[in-house]
């Protein structure tokens, strides 16, 4: 066969790693005399490079994340207060190896956000199956879904290793069907023992207002705290340090 009918039986076979690479792996032998073996192994193993990124992308579109956040692009330095080895220990995913769940609890503003963020991409990386949503959009969203698609909901956000509830009551009210959802979604990743990461600038001793269900609340924290670790944020906002900011360059270039 020729390179040519080479490359075009590897895409029918779905090779695609090694099919992107073969011509240079090819002239590498050839150059330095490589025996068999060794170029056959690092063949391979450009398929196997190509395939695990194609699953580590995947993992990513599928997770709703709309940003890839770390933690070495966070400010630690701005509100020394952040909790910051408490974010680096959930960070290594321990976590969700224990099937603990994580609550991050503090003012708006404070970075709890990107830290969850941060959290899900690195688990994304390595190879988990995630899910973030902003809770609010996604509960308000639900109570007006058909029944078909409010289970076909509750089963993607059962399923995932890891599932990140951002900003959990940032309206404060949730419609009594979206309650309904919250309990039943806790109650089902505490007895599949999958984890769920919390943020919220509510604190939790106010939760069953926002419910308007205070047994539904103490039912709901009784799950999520159990096996969980509780970070609490203080300080000072990034976003309105931003956004003074972005006014005082506007004002800058006005001048």
């Amino acid at each position: 066969m020729s390179l040519a009918e080479i490359d075009r039986a590897l895409r029918e076979l779905r090779l695609s790693g090694i099919s992107a690479t073969l011509e240079t792996r090819v002239l590498q032998a050839q150059a330095s005399q490589q025996p068999f073996l060794e170029t056959f192994s690092m063949i391979l193993q450009d398929e196997l490079d190509r395939r695990q990124s194609r699953l580590l992308e995947r993992r990513y579109q599928q997770s709703g994340l709309d940003e890839r956040k770390t933690l070495s692009d966070f400010d630690w330095s701005f509100n020394p207060k952040v909790p910051r080895q408490a974010c680096f220990e959930l960070h290594t995913l321990k976590f969700v190896a224990d099937s603990d769940n994580a609550l991050l609890i503090g003012k708006t503003g404070t970075g709890k956000s990107h830290v969850a963020k941060a959290i899900a991409y690195n688990a994304t990386l390595q190879g988990m199956k995630v899910r973030y949503v902003e809770s609010d959009t996604v509960f308000a969203g639900y109570a007006v879904e058909t029944r078909a698609d409010q289970d076909r909901l509750l089963k993607a956000l059962v399923e995932p290793e890891l599932l990140v509830l951002d900003d959990l009551f940032l309206a404060k009210r949730i419609p009594d069907a979206a309650a309904e959802l919250l309990q039943t979604l806790v109650h089902q990743r505490y007895k599949h023992r999958r984890s769920i990461l919390v943020t919220s600038n509510r604190i939790v001793q106010d939760w069953g207002r926002y419910l308007r269900d205070s047994t539904m609340a103490s039912t709901i924290l009784d799950r999520l705290l159990h096996r969980s670790k509780l970070l609490e944020f203080e300080g000072k906002s990034y976003r309105l340090r931003e956004a003074a900011t972005r006014l005082a360059v506007t004002e800058e270039s006005d001048a």
